[in-house]
């Protein structure tokens, strides 16, 4: 049965985003445990992994749809009281996630050599990389498969059996890294990522066999709509990677103190952001699940209760970063001029994480809402009118790091305001799609 808006409290909200977190957070843990393993062969096999990982990132993370779309519209009929036909978004998901992952792994497999040398422009380097993606090309479609599962699953409020499913792959592949490294080198990371991915969507497979008691045809009328709002959701995730990418370009001209101060930012930053979106989940499930109800003023409510909790949760957050700042900056570095560098854009940090407190959980409303096509548009508009040109003004005029910080702040301010507008809008509130 679905939360009623009077049910709507911290305790509610949490017990959706604590899970979340914890499927959101293996990854990020998982590929730390591989760098240091490998780490440990040296800088070659080192520099192999950088670029295999971001080849199999860029890959998948253009796909979070999967998730996020299925999550929208499987939580809107689970708030109909249609669980059936929630879970049955779940399989045409999965058809989506194996047909498209098996294009990509196979697209991979083939454009290995000349994707990893154009990427590292060694051809020793590459050779390396291309061994690790011709093995971990078969997480890909796996991948895809998952990230359907936390789809339906989410949509339905079951948000633990994810955390359940995503630990029984990571341990078993966390613990066969240094076994598979030390049989075959580099390619047994690749293998024990196989591994771990190949478990964890057996999992959701398994499950989705169990609850699902319907047809099992691929259905074309459902996935194209689910095609359609996930061309909307990559157009967007795009604008994130144009976004952060010129910030990095730009911190590397301004200088080398200026690109490690600018890279320790960041990494905080996306940890925060991951934090963030959980509770971004949490938004979802629960505005997919009002207005599938029929209840326009109960998503408003669930709307405005998120957000005064994830933003309360974002202010604590940016209260422990600003009193913690000279402990919190030193486990990163000890450097002076680094830590110079990041003094005062420190504290647009801190503003960025207030207001990514508002923004967060508004996306969530909004994509629990199905709203991708003001989204999509919001975001690139933020990016095109507010960072980049605050960005590359910053460096003809030698803004240094803060400018760079202060283009970033821009582009979650635009956001924020652009969200908030919406939301008070009642626009995206549309109980018939």
């Amino acid at each position: 049965m679905s939360t009623r808006a009077s049910d709507i409290s911290a305790r509610t909200i949490f017990s959706l985003a604590f899970p979340a977190l914890g499927v959101l957070a293996a990854s990020p843990l998982y590929l730390l445990l591989d760098t240091a393993i490998i780490g440990r062969l040296g800088a070659a096999e080192l520099a192999a992994l950088a670029a295999g990982t971001t080849v199999q990132s860029t890959v998948t993370t253009q796909l979070t749809f999967l998730s996020y779309g299925t999550t929208a519209r499987s939580s809107r009929l689970y708030g109909q009281g249609k669980r059936d036909e929630a879970i049955a978004e779940g399989v045409q998901a999965t058809w989506v996630g194996i047909a498209v992952g098996l294009l990509l792994a196979a697209i991979v497999w083939i454009f290995a050599y000349p994707i990893a040398l154009a990427l590292t422009g060694d051809p020793a380097t590459a050779e390396r990389t291309t061994s690790w993606l011709h093995v971990s090309a078969f997480a890909i479609p796996l991948t895809l498969i998952v990230m359907a599962g936390n789809g339906w699953l989410r949509g339905i409020q079951n948000v633990r059996w994810p955390l359940y499913f995503t630990l029984a792959g990571v341990i078993p592949g966390a613990i066969a890294i240094p076994i598979f490294v030390q049989w075959w080198g580099l390619v047994g990371s690749a293998a024990a990522n196989v591994l771990g991915v190949a478990i964890t969507s057996s999992c959701f497979l398994t499950a989705l066999i169990k609850q699902h008691h319907g047809d099992w045809r691929p259905r074309w009328s459902i996935m194209k709509r689910q095609l359609v709002l996930g061309r909307d959701l990559i157009m967007r995730s795009l604008s994130f990677q144009v976004a952060f990418i010129s910030a990095a370009a730009v911190a590397a001209r301004v200088g080398v103190v200026a690109l490690a101060a600018h890279q320790i930012m960041l990494q905080l930053w996306n940890f925060i952001t991951l934090v963030l979106d959980s509770l971004a989940i949490a938004a979802q499930t629960l505005t997919g699940s009002a207005l599938g109800s029929g209840n326009v003023n109960n998503a408003r409510q669930v709307g405005t209760k998120v957000t005064f909790y994830s933003t309360v949760f974002a202010a604590g957050l940016a209260l422990v970063f600003g009193i913690g700042a000279p402990w919190i900056q030193r486990i990163f570095t000890t450097d002076e001029a680094v830590l110079e560098q990041m003094s005062t854009p420190w504290w647009l940090l801190l503003a960025m994480i207030v207001a990514g407190g508002v923004v967060f959980a508004l996306d969530g409303v909004l994509l629990g809402a199905s709203d991708a096509v003001f989204l999509r548009n919001l975001t690139i508009a933020s990016v095109l009118l507010g960072f980049l040109p605050g960005v590359w003004i910053s460096y003809l005029v030698d803004g240094g790091l803060t400018g760079i910080w202060v283009g970033l702040l821009v582009f979650i301010l635009i956001r924020m305001v652009g969200v908030v507008v919406r939301f008070r809008s009642m626009a995206w509130a549309v109980v018939d799609k």
